[in-house]
């Protein structure tokens, strides 16, 4: 067996990993990647796993909500084990400090002194990046662009939550639980791989321009010189009061190439609009509509498998907002359910990484 899968729903650290552990007996593995529902405590899940797998790489991180074959969860530890089939080697790296700072200079140098090989002539064909953030950071943006300055390597990934408590995410790796930080993983992989991005939205064909903005904090003052509330309620047909009820059905988006990359809005502040994510002043966005989640997932699947192969193992990052739309309709058991035929694991996000950061998608590291 070159990839398993395994969940505990046991509130006890030690029981819900020998659980784990067990499930994932049949795999040597040369990596365990893991995301645990912030009811565990953190430091104790981390060294608990990194013991349960000795000799492997083990990270992840926690969740707002977990991903399994099959099956979407909450209040779960989901985990999967690769062998070296599928990830012929892998290195991982901390960092520490990403609100204030945070140097990449020495993580790359360390992927470079490791694999022997120099990031900007590192082939994006064999290799892949894995990146978790703390959730509540606010250094993804920033952390995203300096990872493309050193290298061409794609790195996919997501930003931690903690089950909508907005307090305190955690990323995992060598045993422990970090804040303020970001786990980054180069693997060099075994065979085939690529990135699926489904967003499920299209344009509406209507036009927001920030024109004052706060990229700090993720507000957006004004668009099109007016009061952004009242700007964004009238392009979508709405009140300005009404506006919050309608951010999971139009987000914004970035459109690149006609493909939007989602920027969700948070809340309605003293009529201006805090974003999950980085909107920069002079930024031209569409207004999105929300389509069909799990038709757009069956879809952005059967059009990867057609281009590479049958899948062996997918890792997905889902936005927590998708999670809420998909609960709000009705969905979650069938959105699960498209995940049955390919081993999978993953976790709803504050936001995913692929090129940038983004919000509202699904960003998926799939094998074939």
């Amino acid at each position: 067996m070159t990839v398993a899968t395994a969940y505990s729903g046991n509130k006890q650290v030690k029981e819900a990993v020998s659980e784990i552990q067990g499930q994932l007996s049949a795999v040597s593995a040369k990596m365990v990647v893991y995301f645990a529902s912030s009811a565990y405590a953190p430091q104790e899940l981390a060294a608990a796993m990194q013991s349960a797998f000795p000799g492997t790489v083990v990270f992840g991180c926690s969740t707002a909500g977990e991903l399994i074959s099959g099956k979407m969860l909450k209040g779960n530890i989901v985990a999967m084990a690769f062998d070296k089939d599928v990830i012929a080697d892998v290195a991982v790296e901390v960092v520490t400090g990403i609100r204030t700072g945070g140097s990449l200079r020495p993580t790359f140098a360390a992927f470079e002194d490791y694999y022997d090989i120099t990031m900007h002539k590192a082939d994006p064909g064999k290799y892949v990046g894995v990146v978790l953030f703390d959730g509540l950071s606010c250094a993804e943006e920033r952390m995203m662009e300096k990872i493309g300055d050193f290298s061409d390597v794609t790195f996919i990934g997501g930003s931690a939550g903690d089950d909508l408590k907005f307090t305190a995410t955690y990323v995992f790796a060598n045993g422990r639980a970090y804040r303020d930080a970001a786990v980054l993983a180069l693997i060099k992989a075994g065979g085939r791989f690529d990135v699926i991005k489904t967003q499920s939205f299209s344009s509406l064909g209507k036009k927001l321009v920030a024109t004052k903005v706060d990229e700090k904090t993720r507000t957006v003052f004004e668009f099109d010189g007016k009061p952004a509330v009242e700007a964004y309620a009238a392009a979508i047909g709405r009140s300005a009061d009404d506006l919050p009820n309608f951010f999971m059905q139009h987000p914004l988006g970035l459109m690149v190439d006609g493909e939007p990359f989602v920027r969700s809005p948070q809340q309605v502040k003293d009529g201006s609009v805090v974003f999950y994510c980085n909107v920069k002043e002079g930024m031209e966005l569409e207004v999105l509509q929300a389509r069909d989640i799990v038709q757009g997932t069956i879809q952005a699947i059967k059009e990867k498998e057609a281009e590479i192969g049958k899948l062996k193992a997918m890792v997905n990052f889902n936005c927590i907002l998708r999670t809420l739309q998909l609960q709000s309709e009705g969905k979650t058991e069938a959105y699960g359910k498209v995940f049955t035929d390919v081993p999978t694991v993953g976790f709803s996000t504050y936001g995913e990484a692929y090129i940038g950061h983004i919000n509202q998608t699904a960003t998926i590291l799939v094998f074939a």
